[in-house]
C-alpha cells in the first residue's frame, strides 16, 4: 500500500472545560479527498488548525507522507519545509488576500520565498493557468476580483508551493452556488492532474457528496461515523448523520420535526 499523504492519530484540544477535539483519528490517501463534517461547535475547524499547524494538539499526532509532523520546528529553513507540506485555503479569500498587493506579486512573493533559484515569471504563468485565471489578471488588486477570481487566487498561491495536501475550510460557503460548482470542478481537475490530497472541512453535504472519496462526521469534538462518501450519505447509521442529512431543505421538509429531532439527540 503507498504511503498516506496524511494521518491524523488520536488528537485531541480541550480549551479550558470544553474538548474542543477528541481522540480523532483519520487516513488521507495519497491523491485521496476526505471530508470532515459537522455543525459548527463539532471540532472540524479546530482539527483542521492541528494538521495545518495553526493550532496544537494536547495529546496525539499529525502524520504527513509516513513522517510525524512536529507542532513546531527551528530554523527558517524547516519551518518553510514543514509549511510546504500542508496549505489551507480559508472560507473569506478576500481576508486572506492583502488588498494592497498585486495577484502577481502575491504569487512572486510565495515563489521567492520557497523557490528562490527558480523562473518565477514561467512558474506564476503556470499557476495562473491551472487555477483557470488569463495573465490579465496578474495586475488585478483582490478589490478589482470577483470573489470566485479571489478564491482562485487564493489556491494558486496555496499550489505554488507544491503541498502534499490542500486543507480547505469551507472554501466555496462564502460564493455563489454557480461560482461554487466552478471552483469545485476547478479542484477536481486540479486533483486529477496532481497527487495532492484534499481535506475538506464543510458542513455542506453536497460539496461532500460531489469532491470527496470518504468522510469523517463530527459531534461535539469526536468522530461519530466514517466511511467512503457514497456508503455514509446513502445509508447513514448514526442518528446525528442521519439528522445532518435530514437538515438539508427540500420539498416536504420539516424544520419543526428536525427542531424536535436535534433535541432528543
Amino acid at each position: 500500500m503507498p504511503e498516506p499523504a496524511l494521518q491524523a492519530v488520536d488528537l485531541s484540544r480541550a480549551f479550558g472545560s470544553v474538548r474542543a477535539v477528541d481522540g480523532v483519528s483519520f487516513v488521507l490517501p495519497k491523491g485521496g479527498s476526505l471530508g470532515i463534517v459537522g455543525e459548527s461547535g463539532s471540532g472540524k475547524t479546530t482539527t483542521a488548525r492541528i494538521v495545518v499547524g495553526l493550532d496544537r494538539a494536547d495529546t496525539g499526532e499529525v502524520i504527513v507522507g509516513g513522517r510525524s509532523r512536529p507542532a513546531r520546528v527551528r530554523g527558517r529553513a524547516r519551518r518553510l519545509a514543514r509549511a510546504r507540506e500542508v496549505q489551507m485555503v480559508f472560507q473569506d479569500p478576500y481576508l486572506s488576500l492583502d488588498p494592497r498587493t498585486s495577484v502577481e506579486s502575491v504569487l512572486r512573493e510565495t515563489l521567492r520565498l520557497h523557490f528562490p533559484d527558480r523562473d518565477h515569471t514561467l512558474r506564476v504563468r503556470e499557476l495562473l493557468d491551472q487555477v483557470g485565471l488569463s495573465t490579465r489578471a496578474v495586475e488585478a488588486r483582490p478589490g478589482q476580483l470577483s470573489g470566485g477570481q479571489r478564491q482562485r487566487v487564493a489556491i494558486a498561491r496555496a499550489l505554488a508551493v507544491e503541498p502534499a495536501v490542500l486543507v480547505l475550510d469551507e472554501a466555496v460557503a462564502a460564493l455563489d452556488v454557480s461560482v461554487q460548482a466552478q471552483i469545485l470542478n476547478l479542484l477536481a481537475d486540479i486533483r486529477e492532474e496532481t497527487a495532492i490530497g484534499y481535506l475538506f472541512i464543510t458542513h455542506d453535504l453536497g460539496v461532500v457528496r460531489c469532491v470527496t472519496d470518504d468522510v469523517i462526521v463530527m459531534r461535539h469534538g469526536r468522530v461519530v461515523e466514517s466511511g467512503t462518501t457514497a456508503d455514509v450519505l446513502s445509508g447513514p447509521r448514526h442518528p446525528y448523520t442521519r439528522l445532518l442529512m435530514g437538515s438539508v431543505p427540500r420539498p416536504g421538509w420539516d424544520p419543526a420535526r428536525i427542531a424536535a429531532a436535534r433535541r432528543a439527540l
